[in-house]
């Protein structure tokens, strides 16, 4: 199609041509008017073309990410969201909270949800990691941390039995849970020069953490030692992403401006997006297919990169929005990408469109998105003040 009209565009410019020379060659046949009438018919033809091929290729360019959005983690087509239903709810669709997860006395710095998509790990500056039943409700067990000033924490995507944390003291602590009683790590992952900034856990046996040495270190947890160094960064490694399809790739963000996917198998990246963040990256998450990944940002925007035309697909910011951004996640879908900021406000945003979803005011800046099965989409968020008892924030989110 977009051959097509290039080929009428150039045809009608001949055609203009043409017209021209033959009035000059029987000036007396034509007045003045005809001409100009004919040169702005022309014209506005040519204008309408030009619109139609810029139609076509800003659909052309999005049209991976849209086929993308619109389909679930099988492959079959969803129902499309009413994505007006979440400016003016009217069955209660909205961002609200529905749980409260109460137990902690300081900040609430990270949290993770596990495989089960009904337990979730957190991780507060009083010195406690706390597993929760995130349906219930109920604290199931409280570790006490040998340093409190924690900045991570992981749990187990596998069998659910292993928490792991990290922070100041610049050591993975990793802990076997379904246990009386925890009261020392397992084991203790000691490498890093720098604080620990994320850990996750990959497979059965495995961890990959960041620091803010600007490096990530994959580690063989049995015996505690690392494997392979990821030292391509420049400056403080804020955060890592492990693909939902290919075990061997994650990704990072870091406070040089620039995000990377690796691969596990050769400790080399394979991609760097550095030109288009203009300050840190404290954030990353991969879409839910496993193609692209999400960033979010101090210079107030989160970006899309898709991994296979090696570029930026979708620019997520607003002219109000001036504060940094802590947090990204992505529906399961892969259609909202859900960002928070340090004025402690979520947004949504429609990855399909660009545009601003709805957003949600509370006093958090941190969270974590997982599906689970009684409520389909859910939202934690950590408390960014430590005077308060709340400690967590759950949303639910029409399922799509």
């Amino acid at each position: 199609r977009l051959e097509l009209l290039l080929g009428r565009l150039r045809a009608a410019g001949a055609e203009g041509l043409t017209r021209s020379a033959a009035f000059m060659a029987a000036p007396g046949e034509k007045s003045g008017g005809g001409l100009a009438a004919k040169i702005a018919e022309v014209q506005s033809f040519t204008k309408r073309l030009k619109e139609q091929i810029a139609e076509i290729k800003r659909q052309k360019q999005g049209s991976c990410l849209s086929s993308a959005a619109e389909k679930g983690a099988n492959g079959k087509p969803l129902a499309e969201l009413p994505l007006n239903d979440l400016r003016n709810p009217t069955d209660g669709s909205c961002l609200r909270v529905r749980k409260r997860l109460q137990g902690h006395f300081g900040k609430v710095y990270a949290m993770h949800w596990a495989a089960d998509s009904k337990h979730l790990v957190s991780a507060s500056q009083d010195g406690k990691l706390i597993i929760w039943d995130g349906i219930t409700q109920r604290k199931e067990q409280a570790i006490p941390l040998r340093s409190s000033w924690v900045m991570t924490c992981a749990f187990d995507q596998q069998q659910g039995e292993w928490v792991a944390c990290g922070g100041l003291d610049n050591i993975c602590s990793i802990y076997k849970i379904n246990q009386q009683s925890v009261l020392r790590a397992s084991k203790e992952l000691s490498q890093h020069d720098g604080y620990l900034s994320c850990c996750r856990f990959v497979g059965n046996n495995e961890m990959l953490t960041a620091s803010g040495d600007a490096r990530c270190i994959h580690w063989d947890i049995e015996t505690a030692t690392p494997t392979l160094f990821f030292s391509e960064h420049a400056c403080d490694c804020m955060s890592v992403a492990i693909s939902p399809t290919n075990p061997n790739m994650f990704a990072s963000g870091s406070v040089d401006a620039s995000a990377k996917v690796w691969d596990l198998r050769t400790g080399k990246s394979t991609h760097t997006f550095d030109k288009y963040h203009s300050s840190d990256i404290n954030s990353v998450a991969f879409f839910p297919e496993g193609y692209s990944v999400g960033t979010g940002s101090d210079d107030s925007s989160c970006r899309l990169f898709d991994i296979r035309c090696y570029g930026e697909v979708a620019n997520f910011a607003a002219d109000h929005i001036s504060c940094g951004i802590t947090s990204v996640g992505f529906s399961k879908s892969g259609r909202l990408l859900f960002a928070g900021y340090d004025d402690y406000v979520c947004h949504a945003w429609d990855t399909s469109s660009d545009q601003q979803v709805s957003c949600h005011a509370q006093e958090s800046s941190r969270f974590r998105f997982q599906p689970i099965d009684l409520l389909p989409k859910v939202l934690s968020m950590g408390q960014s003040f430590p005077s308060r008892p709340m400690t967590d924030l759950s949303y639910g989110i029409r399922p799509y």
